[in-house]
This record gives C-alpha cells, sequence and structure tokens, in this order.
C-alpha cells in the first residue's frame, strides 16, 4: 500500500480527485473515496521556458491550494500517479509517494 499526497488550486481539486478515484486510488477496505484534505497556501516561481497555469515568469506566485492525502493499493500506484498527472492544471504538478509498512 502507498500513500499519496498532492497539492492542488481549490479550482481543480474536485477533477483532480474525481480522476485519482477512477483510477482506483482513495479505497479502504469496503469503503472508496476516501481522502484527506487541508487547505493552505503554496508557492511557486515559474521560470524562462516554463507554461505556467497561474503567474507570470520571473514573479513568485502565492495560491490557495489543497493538500490531499490517500491511501493507493500497490497495483495502482502508476496508473493513479499518471491520472494525477493528467488530469492536474499545473505543468508540473507537485505530489508525494510512501510505501507504507503493514503491522
Amino acid at each position: 500500500m502507498y500513500k499519496l499526497a498532492f497539492f492542488v488550486p481549490a479550482s481543480h481539486v474536485e477533477v483532480v480527485k474525481a480522476a485519482v478515484f477512477a483510477a482506483g486510488g482513495g479505497r479502504i477496505g469496503d469503503y472508496d473515496h476516501c481522502a484527506w484534505q487541508a487547505l493552505g497556501q503554496g508557492q511557486f516561481r515559474p521560470l524562462d521556458g516554463s507554461q505556467p497555469f497561474l503567474g507570470q515568469t520571473g514573479q513568485v506566485e502565492v495560491v490557495e491550494e489543497w493538500k490531499v492525502e490517500l491511501v493507493v493499493a500497490d497495483d495502482l500506484i502508476a496508473q493513479v500517479v499518471a491520472a494525477l498527472k493528467q488530469s492536474h492544471p499545473y505543468e508540473t504538478p507537485a505530489y508525494e509517494v510512501w510505501r507504507l509498512a503493514e503491522f
């Protein structure tokens, strides 16, 4: 089992969650669409050659973003991350993947 966390602007949080759920993320036992999310503030500066969804090249952009966390089965992690990348509005979405220990 893996834990996936990603950061997404409020405008796209439901779209991206729907994509990762459709790919099989967020299943725990007899439940699906399981996730935890918290609102926060992210920042980035687009560099030369980038094509930012928000902001302008060379200027720091501060944006309201959601951090969404969910679990993903071993055999689904690659397709769930692919769904995240495909549905996310950012050119390079920020995400984390952790392997979970079983006890």
